[in-house]
C-alpha cells in the first residue's frame, strides 16, 4: 500500500476540481488533484459538453479565472486554427458557432487550456495530478476525514492523507465513503415548500445522464457503424410522456412540453458568423446540427475542413430508464453498470438511426474528438449528484422568478459567488418530463458549501447544498467552477488561520476577511442590476 500526504486533496478533476486546485496552489498550498478518467475538465472535456452559461457571460457573471479559461480557449483557436480574418478579429469568437453557447468548441481545446493553467503549479510541485484514479474508501475520526484511499485502473491502491478533502467528483462519491450526511434524488414538497417538488420524497428520482458523441458528415461516403446490440429496443421505445418514439425528430419543448419537430440538416451553407447564441432569446435546440456544433468549417479559410463537427447531446439520447448512481435500496453497482451500458447503446442507436433510417450514411463518428475507442465521450454527462446536507440549503424560494418576481433577489450575507440559468431539469428516472422554470440571477451562499457536521470536507462541484429542483440552475459550467474555486480558497484560508470553515461563515469579522480575499481574486459575489432573463 502506497501512501501520500498533502495539505489539500481534491478528488475529482472536473471544472470544480481544477478551479479548487488552482485557487489553493496559487495561495502556495500543496495539492493533490485526482481524476477518474484520463482527461481533466469534466463536463467541458471528458463529458464533451460545451458550456451552458448566463446571457451576460462576456461582461460579468463569472469568476476572473473562469474568464481566463474562456479567453484561453479563444486564443487557442486564434493561434492554431486557419480562421478567416473576420473570425480571427472577433473579440467574442464562438469557434463552433453553436447556438447553445457563446463558446462552442472542441473538448481537446479546453483540455489543452486547462492543462496549461495547471502547468506552472505542476512544475513547481505545488500540484500533484493523478489521472486514472478513483476513490474507493475513506478513513475518518469523528468529524474529520483523515485520508482517502484511491485505486488506479490496475487496482493499485494509494492512501492520501490531507488536512482538507474536497469532493469534486461527478456523483459526490466521497460523501457516502466518508459518512457525510447527504441528500439524493427529489425532496418531498413539505420539506422546503418548493412548488415544483413532488408530494413524496423520491431518492431514486434523478435526471437522466447522456453519453455525448461528436460526428461530422461526408457526402458520398459510408461510415455506418455496426448495428448496436440494443437497437431494436431503442428503435421501438416510446416514453409515456413523449409525443412519439424517442428515436424521432418530434420531442417536447422543455419550457412548454408541447410537441415540437426538430430539423436535422448536416453542413448547412449558413455563414457561421451570422449565428447568434443567446439562449435568453432562443433556446436554439430546434435545429439539431447547429445546436451544439463545435467546429464550423465556414469559420475557417476555404478548404481547411470538409465538414463541420457537431456534438450530440439532444433529447434523443438522454437516458433515464434507471439511476446511474448507487442508492441504498434502489440501485446497486450492477444496476448502475447496466444503466451506463444502456445509455451508451442509446447514443449509438441514435447515430445508427440517423445513418440508416434518416438517410445520412456519411455521418462519421469522431473517435478522435472524444479520445475514445467507442467514439462516445469518456464519461457520461451527469446532471445530478449526491448533495451535502448543508448549513444552508438553496431552495426554489431563492431562485424562482415566479416566487421572487421580475425584480426580486434572494440576497445572502455570506455570498461567495453568483450564477444565472433557468431551472432546467431533464426527464428523470421516475418518469418526470422536463421541468423548466424561469429563475432570477442568484448568489451562492457560503453556507451551501458547509456540511452540517463534518469539519474538513468541502463540496467542490455539483454536490453543494441545493435541492433536486435548484440543482437544475446550480449545475452548469461557470457555477461549478465558482463553487470549486471558493472551496479551494476556503480550505487554504482555514488552514492559514487555523479555524474551521464553519467558523469563517459564522464569524462576521472572519467572513469579511475571507470575502475580501475572494474580491481580490476576482470572484464576483453580487450581481449588478440586470434585466431580460
Amino acid at each position: 500500500m502506497n501512501e501520500l500526504s498533502t495539505e489539500i486533496l481534491v478528488v475529482g478533476g472536473g471544472l470544480g476540481g481544477v478551479a479548487a486546485a488552482l485557487a489553493a496552489a496559487r495561495a502556495g498550498h500543496r495539492v493533490v488533484l485526482t481524476e477518474e478518467t484520463t482527461w481533466i475538465g469534466g463536463q467541458l472535456t471528458a463529458q464533451a459538453v460545451p458550456p451552458d452559461e448566463n446571457p451576460w457571460i462576456e461582461r460579468f457573471g463569472s469568476t476572473a479565472t473562469y474568464r481566463q479559461l474562456r479567453e484561453g480557449i479563444r486564443n487557442y483557436y486564434r493561434r492554431h486554427y486557419p480562421l478567416r480574418a473576420e473570425a480571427r478579429g472577433l473579440t467574442n469568437l464562438n469557434p463552433g458557432a453553436g447556438r447553445v453557447s457563446k463558446l462552442c468548441h472542441e473538448p481537446r481545446v479546453a483540455l489543452a487550456v486547462l492543462e496549461a493553467m495547471l502547468a506552472p503549479h505542476l512544475s513547481a510541485g505545488r500540484i500533484t495530478l493523478l489521472t486514472g484514479h478513483r476513490p474507493v474508501a475513506a478513513e475518518t475520526n469523528g468529524d474529520q476525514v483523515e485520508s482517502v484511499r484511491l485505486s488506479d485502473e490496475h487496482g493499485n491502491l494509494l492512501d492520501v492523507q490531507a488536512d482538507y478533502v474536497l469532493d469534486a467528483t461527478e456523483n459526490g462519491d466521497l460523501l457516502p465513503l466518508a459518512g457525510v450526511e447527504f441528500a439524493v434524488g427529489a425532496e418531498a414538497q413539505r420539506e422546503y415548500d418548493e412548488p415544483n417538488a413532488p408530494e413524496q420524497a423520491d431518492p431514486g428520482n434523478l435526471q437522466g445522464i447522456t453519453y455525448c458523441f461528436a460526428m461530422s458528415h461526408h457526402s458520398g461516403q459510408n461510415h455506418v457503424i455496426d448495428r448496436p446490440a440494443m437497437y431494436e429496443f431503442w428503435r421501438s421505445y416510446q416514453p409515456e410522456f413523449w409525443p412519439g418514439p424517442l428515436l424521432g425528430l418530434l420531442a417536447p419543448d422543455p419550457r412548454t412540453l408541447e410537441p415540437v419537430p426538430r430539423t436535422f440538416v448536416p453542413n448547412p451553407d449558413t455563414d457561421p458568423l451570422a449565428i447568434s447564441a443567446d439562449q435568453s432569446a432562443d433556446a436554439g435546440d430546434k435545429e439539431l446540427w447547429g445546436f451544439r456544433r463545435i467546429l464550423a468549417r465556414g469559420m475557417h479559410t476555404p478548404g481547411s475542413f470538409d465538414s463541420d463537427i457537431t456534438l450530440v447531446n439532444w433529447p434523443l439520447n438522454d437516458y433515464w430508464l434507471r439511476p446511474a448512481l448507487e442508492i441504498d435500496g434502489i440501485a446497486d453497482a450492477e444496476s448502475v453498470a447496466k444503466a451506463h451500458y444502456e445509455a451508451k447503446q442509446l447514443s449509438l442507436s441514435v447515430l445508427y438511426w440517423l445513418q440508416t433510417e434518416v438517410g445520412f450514411p456519411g455521418l462519421k463518428l469522431r473517435h478522435d474528438v472524444t479520445g475514445t475507442a467507442d467514439g462516445l465521450a469518456k464519461a457520461a454527462y451527469v446532471r445530478e449528484s449526491r448533495r451535502i446536507k448543508a448549513v444552508t440549503t438553496v431552495t426554489e424560494h431563492h431562485v424562482s422568478l415566479d416566487l421572487l418576481g421580475a425584480h426580486g433577489r434572494a440576497h445572502h450575507a455570506d455570498s461567495v459567488g453568483i450564477g444565472s440559468y433557468r431551472i432546467d431539469l431533464h426527464p428523470s428516472t421516475s418518469g418526470d418530463n422536463y421541468v423548466d422554470v424561469a429563475s432570477v440571477p442568484f448568489e451562492i451562499p457560503l453556507g451551501a458549501l458547509l456540511p452540517r457536521r463534518v469539519e474538513n470536507l468541502l463540496p467542490a462541484a455539483k454536490n453543494l447544498g441545493t435541492t433536486h429542483i435548484t440543482n437544475g440552475c446550480y449545475r452548469l459550467h461557470p457555477v461549478e467552477w465558482n463553487v470549486g474555486e471558493v472551496a479551494g480558497h476556503l480550505a487554504g484560508f482555514a488552514l492559514r488561520r487555523g479555524v474551521s470553515p464553519r467558523k469563517v461563515q459564522a464569524d462576521e469579522s472572519l467572513f469579511g476577511e475571507f470575502a475580501a480575499l475572494l474580491d481580490r481574486a476576482g470572484v464576483e459575489r453580487r450581481w449588478p442590476e440586470v434585466r431580460g432573463y
